[in-house]
C-alpha cells in the first residue's frame, strides 16, 4: 500500500502540478523540495514557481552547497533565481567536520576508498540535509527510475524514516525531462551540454562519451551498484531488506 495514495494515479508527465496540488494539500509548510540543480531539479524548480505564479502557495526549495560544487551550478543557481524571483537556500557542512574530515584524508582523500567517499559524503551532504529537514513532513526530490541501477524502483511516494519522500518524476524518461526543459526554456546547468549527463560536486563528477549512462560520469571509479552519496539510503536499505527475504524463501 502507497504511504501517499493521493498520488497514485499521478503518473502522467503532464500531472506534475496536480501532484505538487497534492503534496502541499497533505503536508502545508512541512513540505520542501531537495534541489541538486541537476535537469530533473529545474523542472521541480520550474513547477514550483508556475504554481506560484497562479496563485498557489510558494514551496520551500533548498540546495545542497557541499563546498566542491562546479562553477558551473553557482551560475545555475542565480540563473533560476532570476528567471523565477525565488530563493533557492543553500545549506552548506558543518564547518568543523569539514576541517576534520580534511585533515582526517586529505583534501581528495575520497578516491582512495569507498569507506573514504562515504565519509567525505557524510560530512558534506548526509549531515546538512538533515538540518534541511529539521522540521519537515516530507521532501520532494528529482529521483528517477531511469537514472541508474540503484534507482529502478523508485516509487511516487516512499516512507523515508518519520518523513514522507515523494518523486515525481520517478516515471519520466530522459527524453521527458529534456523535452519538457525545451519547451519551456527552464535554464539548465551548462555541463550538461558539455557531456555531463549528471552533475555532483566537481572532483566527483566528469563528462562520459556520447550514449553512456547517465550516472557513468559519477564516482567513476566505483562499481554502479555503489554510486550513491546515501541521501537516499534508506530506500536502498529496504531493497536490499527485500532481496534477503527473497532469498530466505527460495
Amino acid at each position: 500500500m502507497s504511504v501517499f495514495p493521493a498520488v497514485d494515479e499521478l503518473k502522467s508527465t503532464d500531472a506534475l502540478s496536480a501532484f505538487l496540488d497534492a503534496a502541499q494539500a497533505r503536508f502545508g509548510e512541512r513540505l520542501a523540495v531537495a534541489s541538486s540543480l541537476g535537469a530533473e531539479d529545474v523542472v521541480l524548480v520550474h513547477a514550483v514557481a508556475e504554481r506560484v505564479r497562479a496563485g498557489g502557495s510558494p514551496v520551500r526549495i533548498f540546495t545542497l552547497d557541499t563546498g566542491r560544487l562546479p562553477q558551473e551550478t553557482y551560475e545555475l543557481h542565480e540563473a533560476l533565481e532570476a528567471r523565477y524571483g525565488l530563493r533557492i537556500e543553500s545549506v552548506f557542512p558543518d564547518t568543523v567536520a569539514v576541517q576534520q574530515l580534511v585533515r582526517t584524508q586529505g583534501p581528495n582523500g575520497f578516491y582512495h576508498s569507498l569507506d573514504a567517499r562515504h565519509a567525505c559524503c557524510a560530512v558534506r551532504k548526509l549531515e546538512p540535509l538533515q538540518r534541511a529537514l529539521g522540521g519537515v513532513d516530507a521532501w520532494i526530490t528529482g529521483l528517477r527510475r531511469a537514472q541508474s541501477i540503484t534507482r529502478t524502483e523508485v516509487a511516487l511516494a516512499e516512507q523515508d524514516g518519520t518523513r514522507v519522500k515523494l518523486n515525481p518524476l520517478a516515471h519520466w524518461s530522459d527524453e521527458d525531462v529534456w523535452g519538457h526543459i525545451r519547451a519551456n526554456k527552464i535554464p539548465y546547468s551548462s555541463l550538461h551540454d558539455a557531456g555531463y549527463p549528471s552533475v555532483g560536486c566537481a572532483p566527483c563528477t566528469r563528462a562520459v562519451d556520447p550514449g553512456a549512462h547517465a550516472r557513468s560520469g559519477r564516482w567513476w571509479w566505483e562499481d554502479p551498484e555503489h554510486k550513491e552519496c546515501g541521501l537516499h539510503v534508506a530506500r536502498l536499505r529496504r531493497l536490499e531488506d527485500a532481496r534477503r527475504a527473497d532469498e530466505e524463501i527460495a
